[in-house]
């Protein structure tokens, strides 16, 4: 059974989201919290798989009350939930160690499927907005940046990660699935998996989603544009 804590400030949207998930055979919504201040005393009550989190709401937003259910549980699955697919909070929450994101607009289907993904230890949700968020306020940051063709990664930047590591995590940036990176790259499913696991450990994070930011951030990856 996936256990699922909610965290918005609507009532109205708690009881969707909770009827829509309740609904399901394997998933269970055990907590729901309206308020960002009370999200990290849920979790340590209710241990749930996967946290909902509103990312607008009074008092405490959605950023800094992931982070507190971080500090709180490190093993914790983070999925903000916005209105907006281009949001600077969006961002902030991913750089903070969230697993991913989540359009309200998305329909019943896609956020049961969602839950079970990343309960089931995928973290890049929605892998095509993902990308945008993170190019986004990467190319703010980077602004003399230059397109994924010219740009060359230095070697501190890259650390100890293998040229193949290196072709992958770029890959992964890019939003693609192990299966559409053994495609690209004439691997195995399983030999793309082993990769991905090596990136994660090498760099020191604890998902795809925060292997993605980290290739950002220190320049493996450049944004577009």
């Amino acid at each position: 059974m996936i256990k699922v804590l909610l965290v918005d400030d609507q009532a109205m949207v708690r009881a969707g989201l909770k009827m829509i998930l309740d609904s399901e055979p394997d998933i269970e919504v055990c907590c729901e919290v309206e308020e960002g201040e009370k999200a990290a005393a849920a979790v340590q009550e209710h241990h749930p798989d996967i946290v909902l989190m509103d990312i607008r709401m009074p008092g405490m937003d959605g950023l800094a009350a992931t982070r507190e259910v971080l500090a709180a549980d490190p093993d914790a699955k983070v999925v903000i939930l916005t209105t907006f697919d281009l949001d600077e909070y969006v961002y902030g929450a991913l750089r903070a160690g969230a697993s991913g994101f989540l359009l309200k607009s998305a329909d019943g289907d896609t956020l049961v499927e969602s839950v079970r993904i990343i309960a089931g230890g995928e973290a890049l949700l929605a892998p095509e907005v993902t990308r945008r968020v993170i190019e986004q306020f990467a190319r703010g940051e980077r602004a003399a940046a230059t397109t994924d063709e010219e740009h060359h990664p230095t070697e501190e930047a890259i650390g100890d990660l293998s040229e193949r590591e290196v072709e992958v995590l770029q890959l992964m940036a890019r939003g693609l699935s192990n299966h559409e990176i053994a495609k690209e790259l004439f691997l195995s499913s399983t030999t793309v998996k082993t990769h991905v696991s090596h990136i994660l450990t090498k760099l020191g994070v604890r998902d795809r989603v925060q292997a993605v930011v980290e290739a950002y951030d220190s320049g493996i990856v450049a944004p577009r544009g």
